[in-house]
C-alpha cells in the first residue's frame, strides 16, 4: 500500500532529479530513500524513474503520476494547516522562506521575536532564490515565503512588508569621486558588481541603473551579498546595496555608502503564501512581526 512518506520522497526525488539531494531535502539517508521508491514502484507495478550515473529521468508512468502525487501532498498538508489554525495563531510548524538578500539581516532579528511571542511555534527555514519561493508555496513545500515583489503567480496572496531602498557601496579608500546624493545616469557600469544571474537583486539592479544605451556591466558575477560586499570593500567595483544590509555589512567591512537622489529606487518586500491554507490569520500576525522585526533595521 502506498504511504505519504513514500509519494513525499518521490515528489522530491521528481524535484531534484537526484537520489543524494532528495534524501538532504527530507532528512533521511540515500538507501532508506531508494529502498521508499523501490518498493512504491512494487507496490504500483511500475517503473516511475530511471536511475542513471548522472542521476534521474522520471519514466512516462512517474510524469503521468506527478501531478496527482502532488495534488494529494498538497491537500493533506491543508488539512494539517486547517487542523493547527483551530488551535491558535502562530502555534505548530511554519515552514517559512526567505531570499538570500534578506535572510543574513532579517532573520537574526525576527527568529528572537517569534520565539518570545509565539512559544508554541516551530519555524523551518529555507533560504531560495524568488523562483524557488513561489513554487515551493505552490505546490505546498512551504507556507509562506519572503521575497522580493511582485511575483508572476496569480494563485497566490501577498502582502507588502517593508520598502527596502537602494544605495551605492564602493571601498572607503575609493579613488574615485562618488556624487552624493547620485543619480543612476552615475553609475559606472563598467565597475558595476552584481549577483550571479538567477538572483532578483541582479534584475533590480539593472532596472535601477539601466543597460542599454551601449552601457555594459562588470564580467562577474558572486553567488552571496557577503562575497559581493567584500570584493567591494577591496576597491574591486562598485555595487547596489539594500538598505536591510547597511548596518549589519559596516560592521564586516569598509566601505562608504552613499544613497540616490529622490525619488530613490527601491524594492519591495512582502510576504506570499497560498490563499486555500486555512492560515490567513498565521500570516497576518507574521507580516506583522516581520514589519516590527525589518524596522529596527531599518531605522536611522
Amino acid at each position: 500500500m502506498l504511504t505519504l512518506r513514500q509519494m513525499r520522497y518521490f515528489d522530491a526525488l521528481a524535484t531534484t532529479l537526484h537520489f543524494g539531494r532528495a534524501a538532504k531535502m527530507t532528512n533521511v539517508s540515500q538507501p532508506a530513500l531508494s529502498a521508499q521508491i523501490m518498493e512504491m514502484e512494487s507496490d504500483l507495478g511500475i517503473r516511475l524513474v530511471e536511475r542513471g550515473r548522472s542521476g534521474v529521468i522520471l519514466t512516462p508512468h512517474g510524469e503521468t503520476l506527478l501531478p496527482e502525487i502532488r495534488a494529494i501532498l498538497l491537500a493533506v498538508d491543508g488539512l494539517y494547516d486547517r487542523a493547527r489554525q483551530s488551535t491558535g495563531v502562530l502555534e505548530g510548524r511554519l515552514r517559512l522562506g526567505i531570499i538570500p538578500t534578506v535572510a543574513p539581516y532579517l532573520v537574526p532579528t525576527l527568529i528572537p521575536m517569534l520565539r518570545q511571542r509565539y512559544p508554541k511555534l516551530n519555524v523551518e527555514l529555507r533560504e531560495l532564490l524568488t523562483t524557488g519561493c513561489v513554487d515551493d508555496v505552490k505546490h505546498g513545500k512551504l507556507d509562506c515565503a519572503i521575497i522580493a515583489l511582485p511575483h508572476n503567480d496569480d494563485s497566490l496572496r501577498s502582502c507588502t512588508l517593508f520598502e527596502d531602498r537602494f544605495l551605492i557601496a564602493s571601498a572607503d579608500d575609493e579613488n574615485t569621486v562618488l556624487l552624493s546624493p547620485m543619480t543612476e545616469a552615475q553609475v559606472d557600469m563598467d565597475r558595476l558588481l552584481l549577483l550571479e544571474e538567477g538572483h532578483c537583486l541582479r534584475d533590480q539592479a539593472l532596472a535601477v541603473c539601466g543597460s542599454t544605451a551601449g552601457r555594459r556591466v562588470a564580467n562577474y558575477g558572486a553567488t552571496s551579498m557577503a562575497t559581493l560586499l567584500q570584493m567591494v570593500s577591496h576597491g574591486m567595483g562598485i555595487t547596489l546595496i539594500p538598505e536591510i544590509a547597511v548596518k549589519d555589512e559596516r560592521t564586516r567591512n569598509r566601505m562608504r555608502i552613499v544613497p540616490f537622489a529622490d525619488p530613490q529606487p527601491s524594492r519591495r518586500i512582502g510576504l506570499v503564501w497560498r490563499p486555500r491554507s486555512g492560515r490567513n490569520n498565521d500570516q497576518e500576525a507574521l507580516a506583522a512581526l516581520i514589519t516590527e522585526a525589518a524596522a529596527e533595521l531599518l531605522e536611522g
